[in-house]
């Protein structure tokens, strides 16, 4: 329940605690499990002090226990080593000082410790965490890489040793963390996202050395798999030997089985692609001399081809077609002009044959009337009637006079027209059929 304070009626310190002190006595015993930072074991004391760490968190809390509930496990448990603690909490009031009073301590064994590795395992896969989608393609040649290993260890020497003997001109941004015990999980976190943030650097390289389960716990920490998982710069997992796997193996973008496979995985050995270039140059010339040959045995198979070699061939016996077409085509058209002519002739003749004006060439005269008309019948026309006299060479006006027995025509100026007295009557009316058209 709420207290009633104020800065009028305050609470002495030993009530605060006298009342902190009851609460906590009030809670009941809890099993606890956690991580042995420190140890104390006086001799000839009655109680053990411990301090008791979670790994995944920079959290510690003081637990004290009888001498005889420490020594049923002492032989197996030590400083680093993981427990199940089952205690009370109680408040020490005369400083303030919360810890737990352990009744019962067991030591986590190896094999509880895999099955919670792999019920993590499964729990983080089925979030989708080492799916294979996921995973970044390290670059072919890295300009910065980050390492994150113990200090002067076997593994960070083995990481720069082999990557700069495979190109010397790689360089390392190297973050020395602890890589075992409890404070390795936070720091090994925090370098990952320091290097992952960091400018310039194209991968990370988690590297350690062999060790036993426990001593490779912090690389199967939930908190370590999640921020590996979050990182933008590919991440290269090279923890223990072959045999081991932890869970930074499966979030990881890459798996090395040793820090010595990590740097030759990450960097490319100067010498083999030295000798890639040479090769791919040589298969190049190789290629290209071959292209070279087989265009210029087709350039000469080309040339050698007859309208190659004579190029004017064609067009001599192509000239001699066309002169032959010439002369065939210049016949064919002066046949057809003489036949042409032929006939225009022959149709001139009949033309002038059957003109008016021939037949008056002959001696004949066509007799119109003032309106143009043709006198066709003398009966038709009436005495002193004036006509008009078409001969070949001009014309001339006449007058009709009436005779005995039928009209005559004389001319204006006392002259007389007549046909001649040997046309035939036959002839007179082809004459007058053609003075009519």
């Amino acid at each position: 329940m709420a207290l009633n304070t104020s800065a009028d009626a305050p609470l002495p310190v030993g009530e605060v605690s006298r009342l902190i002190g009851g609460w906590i006595d009030r809670l009941g015993a809890v099993w606890v499990e956690g991580q042995i930072t420190q140890l104390s074991r006086r001799p000839g004391a009655g109680v053990v002090f411990l301090t008791l760490r979670d790994p995944s968190h920079d959290i510690s809390v003081s637990v004290t226990c009888y001498r005889q509930v420490f020594d049923a496990v002492a032989d197996v448990v030590a400083e680093g080593a993981r427990v199940v603690v089952h205690a009370k909490p109680e408040w020490y009031a005369p400083r303030g000082q919360l810890s737990l009073r352990a009744a019962e301590i067991k030591p986590v064994g190896v094999g509880e410790l895999l099955a919670r590795i792999e019920q993590l395992k499964k729990s983080l896969a089925g979030e989708g965490l080492f799916a294979p989608e996921r995973k970044k393609p390290l670059p072919f040649l890295p300009q910065l890489i980050g390492l994150v290993t113990g200090r002067a260890s076997a593994a960070e020497r083995d990481v720069l040793e082999n990557a700069r003997h495979r190109w010397p001109a790689v360089r390392f941004d190297v973050r020395n963390v602890p890589v075992q015990g409890v404070h390795a999980v936070p720091q090994v976190v925090q370098a990952v996202k320091d290097l992952d943030a960091a400018a310039g650097v194209d991968v990370i390289i988690v590297a350690r050395g062999g060790g036993s389960v426990e001593d490779l716990l912090p690389f199967s920490d939930e908190q370590l798999v999640r921020a590996v998982a979050s990182c933008r710069t590919p991440v290269v997992s090279a923890i223990g030997h072959e045999p081991d796997n932890p869970l930074l193996d499966y979030v990881a973008d890459l798996r090395a089985s040793t820090p010595t496979d990590a740097a030759k995985k990450v960097v490319p050995d100067v010498g083999e692609e030295y000798e890639r270039v040479q090769w791919l140059r040589d298969r190049a010339r190789r290629s290209m001399d071959a292209f070279l040959d087989r265009e210029a045995r087709g350039l000469a198979h080309a040339l050698a081809r007859p309208c190659m070699e004579h190029p004017h061939r064609m067009v001599e016996e192509r000239e001699e077609q066309v002169a032959a077409l010439v002369d065939r085509s210049r016949r064919t058209l002066g046949h057809l002009l003489d036949r042409a002519g032929s006939e225009l002739t022959h149709t001139h003749a009949r033309v002038v044959a059957l003109s008016p004006a021939a037949t008056l060439q002959r001696g004949y005269a066509v007799l119109q009337r003032p309106d143009g008309s043709v006198v066709r019948d003398p009966a038709y026309v009436t005495a002193d009637e004036e006509l008009r006299a078409r001969v070949a060479e001009g014309t001339f006006t006449v007058r009709a006079v009436e005779s005995a027995s039928t009209a005559s025509v004389s001319s204006a100026s006392a002259s007389t027209a007549s046909a001649p007295a040997d046309t035939a009557p036959a002839e007179t009316a082809q004459n007058d059929d053609i003075a009519e058209h």
